[in-house]
């Protein structure tokens, strides 16, 4: 298990570091240069070159590159260009947010997903499988942007049952934190639902239908029973591996949710960062979800080797 724990870390460590090789890199392909917009667009060439010395912009990008390693070493990440205020600040107050709406979005996804899968399965051929199904191909056709706009018209404007937009700090106010939170975070999570749903049925089909199972059933054991300790035990390994892969496509596709709901998440942080051509913060930002990849595929591998041990045995024999 060491070993095996050892080696998936090392691979993640590499791949962070060629990451941060890539975002450096492309975020100054970016059109557009930071100092001019900084300065306006009647700034003297005087003004724009003072600021792009003090952003440090006139120096060789070999430098540049070292000091980027440096500050993420550090964990200094340097001042916004827009507003002075530390980089590092500014996402310590946005990137709660963000994972507080991730994390109810795949907590939603995992019970509508699983329990539709399960209920699919559970009655093949008849009217409930055909309704779970209808829901996934809407789950999966419908845009999010689309489905958010539809359901702050309808549930927030209309009826009234949520608010439209704003945000409370979940900590400091629970319930009602998790209240302004609620459609948000249905919305985000109905595409990861749809795909939970459909590979929850497969997958219980494929293990309801396999000779231990029938085994259980000549056994006597209740198809509830059958249906948890070995149906849904034995998808596991499936369900992790969607919601690993998911879970960082939350984080960076809750861009859009968080600016349909203006939650003041790394969203809104985000693209305020490109607008402004501001370099520091959008480093930063797409540094931050890159790691979330990163330690959330790591956590995936480790879970497939507790639930199955046959994979980190395989891999140290390998």
């Amino acid at each position: 298990m060491l070993r095996f724990t050892a080696v998936k870390v090392g691979e993640s460590l590499i791949t962070f570091v060629l990451a941060a090789i890539v975002i450096f890199f492309g975020v100054r392909s970016l059109p557009g240069d930071p100092a001019l917009a900084m300065a306006g667009e009647e700034a003297t060439p005087e003004r724009i070159a003072q600021i792009r010395a003090d952003l440090g912009l006139d120096e060789p990008v070999v430098v540049q590159f070292w000091k980027f390693l440096t500050s993420i070493v550090t964990g200094d990440l340097g001042e916004s260009t827009r507003t002075g205020q530390q980089v590092t600040e500014m996402i310590a107050t946005t990137l709660p947010v963000t994972l507080w709406l991730a994390a109810y979005a795949i907590l939603v996804a995992v019970v509508a997903g699983v329990l539709l899968g399960m209920l699919a399965e559970r009655f093949r051929g008849r009217l409930p499988e055909a309704l779970a199904n209808f829901a996934a191909l809407v789950g999966l056709s419908v845009p999010n942007f689309w489905l958010g706009l539809l359901a702050i018209l309808l549930l927030a404007v209309t009826l009234g049952w949520f608010p439209a937009s704003g945000y409370v700090d979940v900590l400091s106010d629970p319930l009602r934190g998790l209240y302004y939170l609620t459609l948000p975070a249905v919305i985000l999570g109905t595409s990861l639902a749809a795909v939970i749903t459909r590979q929850t049925r497969a997958s219980m089909i494929e293990t309801m239908g396999t000779d231990y199972v029938r085994t259980a059933r000549a056994k006597g054991l209740s198809r509830p029973r059958i249906l948890f300790r070995y149906g849904l035990r034995n998808s596991l390994i499936v369900l992790v591996t969607i919601i690993g892969l998911q879970l960082g496509g939350l984080i960076s596709g809750a861009v859009v949710t968080e600016r349909i709901f203006a939650l003041p998440g790394l969203g809104k942080l985000t693209l305020d960062a490109v607008f402004a051509r501001d370099y520091p913060v959008i480093q930063a930002v797409v540094l931050v979800i890159t790691l979330a990849y990163i330690l959330i595929n790591l956590a995936v591998d480790l879970l497939y080797s507790v639930i199955n041990p046959t994979i980190r045995t395989g891999a140290a024999k390998a």
